[in-house]
């Protein structure tokens, strides 16, 4: 090796992002470890903060995003391609859906699929609980906290990186997204900023998934054999599994996570068909239906509510929970979805990550939450009691009344491990990508540093604080990624009026003159590892 050439990893470092964001991992989880009791009531004062001074602000940004994603949906941009007019996919349709659904909800859906309309039919927001009527309010809901608004979120950060990325080559990196703002001044100071925050938000996201599976593999073992349930167990279990996502890990993007999130979605859709078939059917069926058009016909009202009447303590749990996560989570789910979409136009990919997993996971709340319901009000009853116990058995509960309860409860369980696998796998490849400047294709070894942090950062969470600590942390990160998206929505529209106004990819050249302040970027720069093949699609294009 030649001794003036520095290692691979640390040339494809970007050490002005990776060693801050290590830093801050590093330290968040020495505070929690040294000054447990400090850390907690600090998460907890924070939290109380947020939703008394910005819990509005949550709400409005979650549903102008939604607006601009729908809008956009149906503009005249929709037929723009990401990579260019002869870019074609680089995964077919079910794989990049797969891969997408896994990041996108993965442990959550299975987590809260029956727990959360149990929980919203036992103690609405307002209304008796426990009724027909509770039934209609609590999907509502559901639907609300796991439909159009989370995918939305989603999509309008992982939108405008992949056109930036793959339609003018610049990196695969949240930093990307200001470039319309700053232009060349996202290599600096800024850029460095965005990208720190966005690797520690997506630590702290993924780490909350990996808190609630934990939980949720700890019941299953419970269930089948016997383990005891409680935050020891739950710390050992995410040690483990966390060991065993190593291996997918190194295996990369083409093998492990796409299997993995291959299976995962086999195996949701056939317990998803046994419940539908071994349950109340029937039933089932008109929860979906009834549980859709109210969620519709509320929708309006439903997307800006905020709290009136003093039943802001519900709402910190649920909604701004929910809203603060996926915000949180954006960058994860944004930079994996955007790697994975190279040649779909936007009208295709924003109509599959907007509609179609919104469309599954209304199919699995019905199924998984309706058959609680049901066993609630025409079974032995209990279940409710025991959900609001223990939040982690609520699928097995409702499994457990159901034929073969061993094999489901062991199918369950296999489901959320390996839901645990592709979060941690996925959330390692964004953190590893964002901290080698948007490299589409970093290096092994800081994936793996990656991981195990994540693992780390989830078990500190677990140990001083429980579920509530991993619903904090969330609550935290999730603020000023709210103002970030707001930005990246805007700096997308600029860039797609330039791009409906010249012919071909619109170059940096016209972005700086849209702006009047953006100084050219070169797109022919190259790393140390050589131009990303977007740049050299952008740049053929170009010549064209």
């Amino acid at each position: 090796m030649n001794p003036a050439r520095p290692p691979r990893l640390l040339r494809a470092m970007e050490p002005w992002v990776f060693l801050p964001a290590a830093t801050l991992v590093v330290a968040f989880v020495a505070f929690g470890a040294l000054f447990t009791e400090p850390a907690r009531l600090a998460f907890q004062a924070l939290q109380s903060g947020i939703v008394a001074h910005f819990g509005w602000f949550y709400i409005l940004t979650a549903s102008t995003l939604l607006g601009f994603v729908i809008w956009l949906l149906f503009s005249r941009f929709g037929q723009i391609r990401l990579g260019g007019p002869e870019a074609r996919p680089e995964f077919g349709y079910l794989t990049w859906f797969s891969m997408l659904m896994s990041a996108g909800m993965g442990i959550g859906i299975v987590f809260f699929g029956a727990a959360e309309p149990l929980q919203h039919f036992q103690s609405p927001p307002w209304g008796e609980g426990g009724t027909p009527e509770a039934i209609r309010e609590a999907m509502r809901f559901t639907f609300y906290h796991w439909g159009l608004h989370p995918w939305a979120i989603y999509s309008a950060l992982a939108l405008p990186l992949a056109y930036f990325h793959f339609r003018l080559g610049l990196p695969l990196a949240p930093r990307s997204l200001l470039y319309p703002l700053l232009g060349e001044g996202i290599r600096g100071a800024p850029g460095h900023a965005v990208d720190v925050l966005c690797t520690v938000g997506t630590l702290f996201g993924v780490a909350t998934s990996l808190g609630l599976g934990a939980a949720q593999v700890n019941a299953g073992f419970n269930q089948l054999f016997g383990m005891p349930q409680g935050t020891g167990p739950q710390l050992i279990l995410i040690v483990g599994i966390t060991a065993v996502a190593t291996v997918s890990v190194v295996s990369g993007l083409h093998r492990g996570i796409r299997y993995l999130s291959q299976f995962n979605i086999g195996l949701t859709l056939a317990i998803l068909a046994f419940v539908l078939i071994a349950g109340p059917t029937i039933f089932l069926l008109e929860v979906f239906v009834n549980g859709v058009g109210y969620y519709l016909q509320k929708f309006p009202f439903t997307s800006l509510h905020i709290a009136p009447g003093g039943e802001g303590g519900w709402q910190a749990r649920w909604t701004l929970f929910y809203w603060s996560w996926w915000i949180s989570w954006s960058p994860f789910v944004g930079v994996f979805v955007a790697r994975i979409s190279k040649g779909r136009t936007i009208r295709e990919f924003l109509t599959t990550t907007l509609l179609v997993p919104t469309l599954g996971g209304f199919l699995w709340f019905s199924a998984l939450g309706g058959t609680g319901i049901h066993q609630e009000l025409y079974g032995s009853g209990g279940l409710a009691a025991l959900v609001q116990e223990n939040e982690a058995l609520a699928l097995f509960g409702v499994l457990g009344n159901l034929p073969l309860a061993t094999l489901t409860w062991a199918l369950a369980t296999v489901l959320v491990i390996v839901f645990f696998v592709t979060s941690s796998d996925s959330g390692s490849l964004v953190d590893d990508m964002v901290t080698s400047g948007g490299h589409p294709n970093p290096p092994r070894a800081q994936r793996l540093f990656w991981a195990l942090a994540e693992g780390t950062v989830a078990a500190t969470l677990l140990y001083f604080g429980g579920l509530n600590a991993l619903r904090t942390a969330s609550l935290t990160t999730g603020l000023p990624m709210a103002v970030f998206l707001l930005v990246a929505a805007y700096g997308l529209l600029r860039a797609l009026r330039v791009d409906s106004a010249v012919s071909g990819v619109p170059s940096p050249e016209a972005l700086r003159k849209e702006e009047g302040k953006a100084p050219a970027l070169d797109l022919n720069r190259e790393g140390e590892d050589g131009a990303t093949s977007a740049r050299t699609s952008a740049s053929e294009e170009r010549k064209r």
